[in-house]
C-alpha cells in the first residue's frame, strides 16, 4: 500500500524513481543536499522502488510518542554521549542486521559546503559495505543511482572520486551545492 501510494506521489509531482542496485547492505550517500525537502523527496522514492532506508537521529528524539514514529520511519538514534564514535555505533547496527542501508548527506548541511564530511566513508569502510551514490536531481525531476563505491583506504582520493559522480546534477538550490 505504501509503495504503490508513493510511487503515485511520485508520478503526480511530475518526478522520475530511477532503479537502483540491489544490496543487502550499504551506506547511502545523499547528495546534493540543499534543501529540507531532500528528506521527504528521499522518503517517497526509497518507498515507491519497495526499499527502507535508515536515517542518522539524536537519542534524545526516541522519547514516546516519537520513538514509535521515528522507528516506523527507519530512525537510528545515535548516543553521542556514548563513548565509542557514531562511526562504531553504526557499524556495530550493520553487523546486527542482515539488512541495513543507512542514507547520509555527506555535505553535513544545507547551506554550501566546500568539504564532505568523513564520516559516511569511515562507516562503509569499517563496516565493510560499499557506498551506493544516490543523486537528487531537480532540474531532471529524478532520483536515481551512480552506482556503488567500494571504500579502499585513500580517503582523499576515494571521497574525490565519489564527488566527481555528482557533476552536472542539480539541487533545489544549486547555488549551495559545490562541485568537484
Amino acid at each position: 500500500m505504501m509503495k504503490a501510494c508513493s510511487k503515485w506521489l511520485f508520478r503526480v509531482a511530475g518526478w522520475k524513481a530511477l532503479p537502483i542496485e540491489d544490496v543487502r547492505k550499504c551506506v547511502i550517500c545523499v547528495a546534493p543536499h540543499t534543501s529540507n525537502w531532500d528528506f521527504i523527496l528521499g522518503k517517497v522514492y526509497y518507498t515507491s522502488i519497495g526499499k527502507t532506508a535508515s536515517f542518522l537521529i539524536k537519542k534524545d528524539w526516541f522519547i514516546f510518542p516519537f520513538n514509535l514514529f521515528f522507528n516506523w520511519i527507519g530512525g537510528v538514534p545515535v548516543d553521542r554521549r556514548k563513548k565509542t564514535s557514531v562511526t562504531d555505533q553504526m557499524v556495530e547496527e550493520f553487523a546486527r542486521r542482515d539488512c541495513f542501508q543507512l542514507a547520509i548527506t555527506p555535505e553535513g548541511t544545507r547551506k554550501r559546503a566546500r568539504e564532505w564530511k568523513k564520516g559516511f566513508y569511515y562507516i562503509a569502510q569499517k563496516a565493510h559495505v560499499p557506498v551506493m551514490m544516490i543523486y537528487f536531481d531537480y532540474a531532471k525531476k529524478e532520483i536515481g543511482s551512480k552506482g556503488l563505491f567500494y571504500p579502499t583506504g585513500n580517503v582523499e582520493e576515494d571521497i574525490y572520486k565519489i564527488r566527481t559522480h555528482y557533476r552536472g546534477v542539480t539541487g533545489r538550490h544549486p547555488e549551495n551545492f559545490v562541485q568537484v
